[in-house]
C-alpha cells in the first residue's frame, strides 16, 4: 500500500516536471480567448494519448486551438479536411510506381504527424473514417506489404458540426467509442467576444507567433508521471458505479427511473477513460493523488458519447447530458 510520504515525493516530483502546464496555458491564452476548459481537455488528451472529439459551431476556435497546442508542444502538425470524395488513401497513404526505379515505393499520408486534426469527421464516408480510426487503436498502418508505427506522441483531434446533418455520415457507436472525450464546445461569453473582436480588428489572430514551450519527449515523460499518481480504492470503486449505472440504472437507488431511457450503457473503455482522465486532471492541477471531484468533473465529457438514449428519452426530450447528470447526482461521493 502506497504511504503518504510516498505521495508526498510524488507531488514534489510533479509539482517541478508539471511546470510547462501553466507555461502552456499562458501561452495559448495570447490566441485563444475564453477557451480554458477546451485546453484543459485538450491537456487530458496529449498526457493519456487519449483522442478527443470536439463538436461545435463553426466560428469557434476549434481548429485554432489545435493548431496552436501543436505548435507551443513543437510536435508536427496535419491537417486533414474529411470530404465526401475522400478516400481512405489520401489519410494513410498509398503505393505509387516509381518509373526510374521500375518499382513500387510508399507514399505516406498525412496521418504520419503528432496531431492529428481531423476537419469535420462525420463528411465522409466509412471507410475513410474506419481507416483513422484504425489507426487511432492499433498506433500502426498498413500500406501495401509494410507495415508502419505512427508517431508518438500521437493524438487524434477530431471535429463536427452538430447543426449541419445533411450529407453527413455520422460515427456509429463503435467508432464514437474510441474516442476518449467528447467535448462540446459553446459560444463565448460576452467580455470574451468583446476582446476576440477587438484582437482581431487590431491584428491578424494567428498562431504562428506561438512559441515551443515543451517538446514531444517531455510529453511522454509526463505520461510516465501521470500513471504513477495515486487512485484510492474508494475512487475506483465510485469509477466503476458510474459506469455500471449507465448499464444497470435498476441496480441504484433512485436511478430506476432511467432504465426506459437507455438503450445502451458505456462500454469497459470509459472506466478505463475515467480513471485515466481523473489522473491526468490530478496532474494538471499539480496532485500526486486522485479526488473524487476530478472524476465528476470529466464524467460527462467521457461518458456523454458512450450511452445510447431509447425512442421514449427522444420523445420525451432526454438529452444524454441530462442522464449523466442524474447518475452523478445520485451515486454517493466517497
Amino acid at each position: 500500500m502506497i504511504q503518504g510520504e510516498d505521495i508526498q515525493k510524488l507531488e514534489e516530483r510533479i509539482y517541478r516536471d508539471s511546470a510547462w502546464v501553466e507555461q502552456l496555458k499562458e501561452e495559448t491564452a495570447t490566441v485563444l480567448v475564453g477557451q480554458e476548459k477546451m485546453v484543459e481537455r485538450l491537456l487530458i488528451g496529449l498526457l493519456t494519448g487519449g483522442h478527443i472529439l470536439l463538436e461545435g459551431l463553426p466560428g469557434l476556435a476549434k481548429t485554432l486551438a489545435i493548431k496552436t497546442l501543436s505548435m507551443a508542444v513543437g510536435g508536427k502538425f496535419s491537417r486533414i479536411q474529411f470530404t465526401p470524395d475522400l478516400l481512405p488513401a489520401d489519410v494513410i497513404g498509398t503505393m505509387i510506381y516509381n518509373p526510374d526505379k521500375r518499382d513500387f515505393e510508399v507514399k505516406k499520408g498525412p496521418i504520419f504527424a503528432n496531431f492529428i486534426l481531423a476537419d469535420e469527421i462525420n463528411r465522409s464516408p466509412a471507410k475513410v473514417q474506419s481507416a483513422l480510426l484504425e489507426a487511432m487503436q492499433e498506433l500502426q498502418v498498413t500500406i501495401g506489404p509494410n507495415t508502419f508505427f505512427l508517431e508518438d506522441p500521437f493524438l487524434v483531434l477530431a471535429t463536427q458540426n452538430p447543426i449541419e446533418q445533411e450529407g453527413t455520415y455520422p460515427l456509429p457507436e463503435a467508432q464514437m467509442d474510441r474516442f476518449m472525450l467528447k467535448v462540446i464546445i459553446g459560444y463565448p461569453a460576452r467580455n470574451d467576444e468583446l476582446e476576440i473582436m477587438r484582437r482581431n480588428l487590431k491584428s491578424n489572430l494567428e498562431s504562428s507567433r506561438i512559441k515551443a514551450i515543451t517538446s514531444p519527449q517531455t510529453i511522454l515523460e509526463s505520461r510516465k508521471l501521470v500513471g504513477e499518481i495515486y487512485m484510492d480504492e474508494k475512487v475506483e470503486n465510485y469509477i466503476v458505479d458510474l459506469v455500471f449505472a449507465t448499464r444497470f440504472p435498476q441496480k441504484y437507488p433512485e436511478l430506476s427511473n432511467l432504465r426506459p431511457l437507455i438503450s445502451h450503457g458505456s462500454s469497459p473503455r470509459a472506466t478505463i477513460a475515467l480513471g485515466r482522465a481523473a489522473k491526468a486532471l490530478a496532474f494538471i492541477k499539480r496532485r500526486g493523488y486522485v479526488v473524487p471531484d476530478d472524476v465528476r468533473n470529466v464524467a460527462r465529457d467521457v461518458l456523454r458519447h458512450r450511452i445510447g438514449l431509447s425512442y421514449e428519452a427522444e420523445v420525451d426530450d432526454v438529452r444524454v447530458e441530462d442522464v449523466v447528470d442524474a447518475i452523478l447526482k445520485k451515486i454517493e461521493i466517497p
